[in-house]
Order: C-alpha cells, then sequence, then structure tokens
C-alpha cells in the first residue's frame, strides 16, 4: 500500500508543483491549504508524513507541527522562504524532522521525504533494550524511558539518542551523526544537530545546560556519558 503523504502550503500552485511528482514517485497524496485544515487531515487521514509550509493562514505551521507532535511521531519536513538559521533552529525545535527552504527541487524533496521515512520504517532492530543508567532505550519498539516515565521523542531524536547511546564515551563529530544516525542524503548544515541535542537534553537531563547524558565535546561533538 503506497505510504500517505499530507501536503501543507496555502499557495494552490505549489501544491499542484509537488503532487503530480510524489504521486509519480509512488506515494498517497493529500492536500491542505490552512493551518486547521492540516491539523484535522493529519487526525483522520494518518499520513506517514507531513510537509508543511511555515507561513499559513489561521495556524502558522509552527504552531501545526507543535500540536502534531502532541499526538504523533508522524515524519514533519517543514518548508519555507526563510533562509536565517534561527528559523531552521526553530523548526527544528518544536519536532520538525528536516527543513527545507524554497525554491526547493523535487527531486531534493523526494530524497528528503525518503531519508525521514526511513527513519521511520527501519526494521534493523536489536531484540534486547540498551539500558545506561536510568535510561532505558527499546530500538523494537521505537521508545525510551526514564525513571519509568516515558520519554515523548520524535523518530530524529530518538535515532540520535540511541546511536549515542548504544556506544558510551564513544566521540561523534556532528558530521558523523548527520549521516549515521540521521542518514541524511542531502546533508544539512551540521549544526542543525545542535538543535536536537538541545530539545533531547530539555527532556532527559535535569540540568540541561551541564549534561550528564548526552555531553558536548567542545571543538567536535558529542558522546554519551561513560558514568551514567
Amino acid at each position: 500500500m503506497p505510504q500517505k503523504l499530507l501536503l501543507v502550503d496555502d499557495e494552490r500552485k505549489v501544491l499542484d508543483f509537488m503532487e503530480p511528482f510524489l504521486r509519480q514517485e509512488g506515494y498517497q497524496t493529500i492536500t491542505a491549504v490552512t493551518g486547521p485544515e492540516a491539523l484535522a487531515k493529519a487526525k483522520e487521514q494518518q499520513p506517514a508524513l507531513v510537509v508543511l509550509d511555515w507561513m499559513l493562514p489561521e495556524m502558522s505551521g509552527i504552531d501545526v507541527c507543535r500540536e502534531l507532535r502532541k499526538i504523533s511521531r508522524m515524519g514533519i519536513i517543514m518548508v519555507t522562504a526563510r533562509t536565517d538559521e534561527v528559523d531552521k533552529i526553530i523548526g527544528l525545535e518544536v519536532g520538525a524532522d528536516d527543513y527545507m527552504t524554497k525554491p526547493f527541487s523535487l527531486r531534493e524533496l523526494a530524497a528528503r521525504i525518503r531519508s525521514v521515512l526511513r527513519r521511520l520504517d527501519e526494521r534493523e532492530m536489536s531484540a534486547e533494550p540498551i539500558t545506561r543508567g536510568e535510561l532505558v532505550l527499546s530500538e523494537a519498539h521505537r521508545q525510551a524511558w526514564f525513571r519509568g516515565k516515558e520519554l515523548t521523542l520524535t523518530p530524529t531524536e530518538f535515532k540520535l539518542l540511541l546511536t549515542l547511546a548504544a556506544k558510551p564515551g564513544i566521540v561523534y563529530s556532528r558530521l558523523q551523526l548527520l549521516q549515521s544516525a540521521l542518514e541524511d542524503d542531502y546533508l544539512n548544515d551540521e549544526r542543525t544537530v545542535d538543535a536536537h541535542i538541545s530539545r533531547i537534553r530539555k527532556k532527559l537531563e535535569e540540568d540541561p545546560a551541564n549534561p550528564r547524558y548526552v555531553q558536548t565535546v567542545y571543538g567536535f561533538g558529542y558522546r554519551f556519558g561513560d558514568r551514567v
């Protein structure tokens, strides 16, 4: 059965640009032109992934993304004409898995969709959960628990945390995390990893400014603490 995509943009010409190509790529597509319509269709249709424009009438794409993250782990790719790095970080902070700037090519869009869906659908799962101190990660169930309570993680956050926790003490550069944990076909600015790490720390660390689990190795990247 074809995977379902929800395409959200207030400009019909943009939807007409994306939709035929993605259908040719083998996806089933549905569309929305406002934030409330996008939320309603996401809840009703349960797409595998949402391509979500930032600037929408009635409700911004950022607000839609934030609401979707409360109810689902579906893939979310933010699309915007904004080019500032701060805007990219905001999109990732509220739970987007990836970020694209207009104008973009259809081939790049398809590659990014495949990359996010691959992270969602990957079936190479270990049978035994990973336990690191009070943190437990189950790759088979795509779930994480801290002190007995489930952590709400996006697919990208989970994969990133799993990669680090699997080898405590091993230092990963941002580029290595993009390649191995995020499996990005189009490597973004390596600093996007920082936004994902920041979100993970807020959910996991008692003091995000002095992390015990996901630690910064200045000038290089990140590692999972080997003394937890």
